[in-house]
């Protein structure tokens, strides 16, 4: 299942970080609002497990790394964020051909230590709840204008 431009929600345009890790599960989209940065794609194959439903370690990490793209950009650092922990409740299962968004819905940021919670949605229903703490590594932040 081929996911074209024309067929995105709103907002949405392919995802701009790449990584070793999330080149196999490409096309990945991404959408900013305010300070989160919202992960998606459209559940294939190459997500799936042995039952034929995503699995739970490509939620892991799309989470994580949503939460961590988020506390970046609510910290206007310049540097990097380590994840410290991660732990996820799986709620549902998310099967092929669902839209996936990994959306941020709270962060605490702080001068060492950023945490986050987010939501795994599979066609606008839950399927996950993430939590992360990371460890902020790198440069100074960048002081936001007023």
């Amino acid at each position: 299942m081929t996911q074209t431009i024309q067929d995105l929600p709103a907002g949405y345009s392919p995802h701009d970080r790449k990584s070793p890790l999330t080149d196999p599960w490409e096309p990945l989209y991404s959408r900013k609002a305010g300070e989160r940065v919202i992960l998606a794609l459209r559940a294939g194959a190459a997500h799936t497990n042995s039952r034929g439903f995503v699995h739970g370690g490509l939620i892991s990490a799309l989470a994580d790394n949503a939460m961590g793209l988020s506390c970046a950009r609510t910290l206007g650092h310049a540097g990097g964020l380590v994840t410290v922990n991660l732990t996820l409740d799986f709620l549902g299962s998310a099967q092929l051909g669902q839209w996936l968004e990994f959306d941020t819905v709270f962060v605490k940021p702080g001068t060492t230590l950023c945490f986050a919670q987010a939501f795994v949605t599979a066609d606008g229903l839950p399927c996950a709840r993430a939590n992360a703490v990371f460890r902020v590594v790198g440069r100074e932040p960048q002081r936001k204008a007023s």
